[in-house]
């Protein structure tokens, strides 16, 4: 269902960028599970350039039972914009998922007008993808904009609403990084290493997927998979405490 957000997205990103591939740890850019009622194989990219340090994205296809893509697209630390973030989640046709935001990495009055307003008239152009639902797993005021499109909807929206607001999103969010200017302080740019560090350790400490992926492919690699590759700034909780 999400293949063409995919190939978008790849196409966009290489189209606008000079990627270099990142490495992704031995064993995590592709897996086989034959543990639910369909074979699930989940496959993962990562990329780096001047403008971002990290672009990461994953595919699960799982059939009917699941299409799911996740992408996290992280500024170099040069950069104090919001990190790009989108979950795509669709199980059995019926139920479908889906957020996509610029995640700030600060509140501050000055930083959401200058990074988070410009999303508004993006957010008011699709009302019925920005649905009042209630965050079960984090605090809708920590690493979200209050434009964020975040919904469950029917398969035909996927295909044509949906796609069409990815796309703008994606598309505003390159403009926003044209008309950044680099951070050039020592100490502004040790703020953003430390937000965006601060965001790996919240982002895996509450992530949902984890159980999924365990489900699908047991709790050692998923473990492996949330602390050395989606979120790799961050610790264990176990780590943390010793």
């Amino acid at each position: 269902m999400y293949r063409p957000f995919l190939d978008y997205l790849e196409q966009s990103l290489f189209q606008r960028f000079d990627l270099q591939s990142r490495s992704i740890p031995a064993g995590l850019e592709s897996q086989v599970s034959d543990r639910g009622r369909n074979p699930a194989i989940i496959q993962s990219w990562c990329y780096q350039c001047s403008e971002f340090r990290k672009i990461r994205y994953t595919y699960i296809d799982a059939g009917a039972s699941a299409q799911i893509l996740n992408s996290v697209i992280y500024p170099s630390h040069h950069y104090d914009l919001p990190l790009l973030g989108i979950d795509f989640l669709s199980f059995g046709q019926v139920k479908n998922l889906i957020v996509m935001d610029f995640q700030p990495l600060f509140q501050d009055d000055a930083y959401l007008s200058k990074y988070i307003y410009p999303l508004k008239g993006l957010h008011d152009r699709y009302p019925d993808l920005a649905q009042d639902l209630e965050m079960k797993f984090y605090d809708a005021n920590q690493y979200f904009s209050k434009y964020l499109l975040f919904a469950k909807t029917d398969a035909a929206t996927v295909k044509t609403r949906v796609f069409e607001a990815f796309k703008d999103y994606l598309n505003l969010y390159w403009q926003i990084l044209e008309n950044a200017t680099p951070l050039t302080d020592p100490g502004d740019i040790q703020r953003v290493v430390k937000a965006q560090k601060d965001y790996d350790q919240y982002s895996a400490d509450r992530d949902p997927a984890s159980g999924l992926f365990s489900s699908y492919f047991g709790h050692t690699w998923a473990e492996r998979f949330l602390f050395e590759f989606l979120f790799e700034d961050a610790m264990p909780l176990s780590v943390a405490a010793q």
